[in-house]
């Protein structure tokens, strides 16, 4: 079946960076629309980011625009999120998911991204 498995978070300074990871298995990866969302403490889950088939194209939430970059390696079978400029309101748990990030799409067990001084 599907398995995707995040890594790559941890706690930074506002204004910081990190770079997620997601390696994915179980489903055709370089075919595949995959995307991240996330969700904060006491609040639902929200999109991020997608990156369609070959990387040809990338979508962005407004909240993340210009700060965060969606990229993939289908050689690797594995999904990335650099996360710059890093804000207070974007400690989440970060999941990356096959599709376009709705609720119902195959998600992995999340890192966490704690962004605080």
């Amino acid at each position: 079946g599907v398995q995707l498995d995040e890594s790559g978070g941890g706690l930074v300074q506002p204004g910081g960076s990190l770079r997620l990871s997601c390696k994915a298995s179980g489903f055709t990866f370089s075919t595949t629309t995959v995307s991240w969302v996330r969700q904060a403490p006491g609040r639902g889950l929200e999109w991020v980011s997608s990156i369609n088939s070959g990387g040809r194209n990338t979508y962005y939430s407004d909240s993340v625009k210009g700060r965060f970059t969606t990229s993939r390696d289908d050689a690797k079978n594995t999904l990335y999120l650099q996360l710059n400029n890093l804000k207070t309101e974007d400690t989440a748990m970060y999941y990356c998911t096959k599709g376009w990030g709705s609720e119902e799409d195959p998600r992995g067990q999340g890192t966490q991204v704690t962004v605080s001084s």
